[in-house]
């Protein structure tokens, strides 16, 4: 505002668009709470053993069925300044966990609910996020007296992962294919597993190769296409005449100088070959190209040999088989790998033949990978989805060491303690201890609620018995309350999750203006 010329008044001064609108006060609240109900309510009915998938239909006509939250959330197309914030939440949780997004969503959607009901009745923004952050304290303070050493359970963290994912029917057989790899690599280091469809099968026939699959075609088809116990070698350089890179010409004026220059690059090549052969070599790949003759030569002396590979790829190979890259033939015989054998397959599908060439290296394998049994297509694609979430739980409960109960347990535990330590809270900040609270049974009333049971029955029920000292006690895959003591999940995961979802809903608490240069 600024006084007008004659001193009698005001007159409003405009800063902004005129298109520009700017809400304040209880306008704002409703604005963000309404958001944050609304992306919670699109990811909760897929939440838990229970939950369901959503079809996921793009503009380009490209469709995707799943219930993995990071995906859905991702490909939502969000335009309001609350629900990018949960985009971000969302991300945030993937990047360090791998798994936990949808649980942390509905904890964050939850905390805004219930703080909008406080707002509303003129509670200070400022005084409720004290009292999260205080209810977040003692969250944190349960969630660490309740964990437990990782132990035998590395199966079960990885079982738990994949519940409710549409490999149900081969439940076992992957959880234990994904504790199998996580145990075999280094450094608990997920980038170490690969996944790979088999193109033929169900999931129930996936299968761990402990080494890598390139899905490559043979440059000759004299070459091998079994090896059994041999040495590998993985080439930077080519195994070809080197091309000049300066433009030049070479004048031959008789028969006999061209024929002498023919045995001249004949002979550069025989070197090429006797080096390639004296190192001791079975397997040779190579990032850059193999001249023809090479490879003819190569197999006849049953030598598998492939170039023209890319960069990475023969750099994972090298890693596989604990070869080193060689960028000079001088040095091949000194950077060899071993593996166990080397099988090439040729596949019949949809989109003509296929070949893959199988690396299996053996125990000491630096990278392997799962062949994820079943046809191409959406179905196969959420099935690793679900197995690269659990391959990152898996993984992150084995680095951390610790692990904690699922299916609410932990939360509502967590309630109980929160209410409890807001009963000796004499300030304003208890009434949002006792929301925080109440957020947090939000959980497993989803859990149950997915289930067809009556949320307000189940919380009840389950309140009872941890109250009776029975703290294994959550929401179980039928949806009723009871022992939950083979439901794990990593320590760290859960705790990011609450305070990540903590974090963002005071930082939206404490806006007190939206301004929209839209005027929406």
């Amino acid at each position: 505002m600024a006084q007008s010329p004659d001193g009698t008044g005001t007159a409003p001064v405009r800063i902004t668009n005129s298109s520009t609108s700017v809400t304040s006060g209880i306008g704002v609240t409703q604005k963000l709470v309404g958001a944050a109900i609304a992306f919670g309510n699109v990811l909760r009915g897929t939440f838990g053993p229970n939950g369901l998938d959503k079809m996921l239909y793009k503009t380009n006509g490209e469709a995707a069925v799943t219930n993995d939250g990071a995906k859905i959330v991702a490909e939502l197309l969000v335009k309001h300044p609350a629900a990018k914030a949960f985009v971000s939440l969302a991300e945030s949780q993937e990047n360090a966990c791998g798994d936990g997004v949808t649980s942390c969503i509905l904890l964050a959607s939850e905390l805004m609910s219930e703080a909008g009901r406080l707002l509303e009745r003129g509670l200070h923004p400022l005084i409720l996020v004290k009292g999260y952050e205080m209810a977040l304290s003692q969250t944190l303070d349960e969630l660490d007296s309740r964990s437990k050493p990782l132990g035998n359970n590395l199966e079960q963290v990885a079982r738990t992962a994949l519940v409710g994912r549409s490999t149900e029917g081969a439940l076992d057989h992957l959880s234990k294919l994904i504790a199998q790899a996580v145990e075999m690599i280094p450094d608990s280091d997920y980038e170490r597993v690969r996944m790979a469809k088999a193109g033929e099968g169900t999931p129930a026939t996936s299968t761990l190769i402990p080494g890598i699959i390139l899905e490559k075609r043979l440059a000759l088809e004299r070459m091998p296409r079994k090896l059994s116990n041999a040495k590998i070698a993985v080439l930077s350089c080519p195994l070809e005449l080197e091309q000049s890179t300066v433009a030049a010409e070479i004048e031959i004026s008789t028969p006999e100088q061209y024929e002498r220059f023919i045995d001249a690059e004949h002979d550069q090549i025989e070197k090429v070959i006797e080096k390639a052969k004296s190192s001791g070599a079975n397997i040779i790949f190579s990032a850059e190209g193999i001249d023809s003759r090479v490879l003819h030569s190569l197999a006849d002396s049953g030598i598998f040999a492939l170039g023209g590979l890319e960069r990475p790829m023969a750099e994972d190979i090298a890693q596989a088989c604990d070869a080193k890259l060689c960028d000079h033939l001088d040095d091949l015989a000194s950077s060899l790998g071993e593996i166990e054998s080397l099988e090439h397959q040729r596949l019949e599908g949809a989109e003509g033949v296929k070949e893959r060439i199988i690396l299996k290296v053996g125990t000491h394998a630096g990278i392997v990978t799962i062949l994820v049994g079943g046809t191409d297509g959406v179905a196969a694609e959420e099935t690793i989805r679900g197995l690269y979430d659990a391959l990152r739980s898996t993984c992150l409960a084995k680095e951390e060491g610790l692990v904690i109960l699922g299916g609410g347990s932990l939360h509502m535990a967590a309630s109980l303690k929160v209410r409890e330590a807001a009963e000796n809270c004499p300030g304003r900040e208890r009434l949002s201890m006792e929301a925080f609270a109440r957020a947090l049974e939000g959980i497993p009333a989803a859990l149950s609620a997915n289930a067809g049971e009556d949320k307000i029955d189940s919380l009840l029920e389950l309140r009872s018995l941890h109250r009776a000292g029975k703290t294994d006690s959550g929401i179980t895959q039928s949806g009723k309350p009871g022992a939950i003591s083979s439901v794990w999940l990593p320590t760290y995961t859960i705790e990011h999750a609450i305070s990540a979802a903590c974090e963002s809903a005071c930082s939206l608490l404490r806006v007190d203006q939206v301004i929209s240069a839209r005027g929406d």
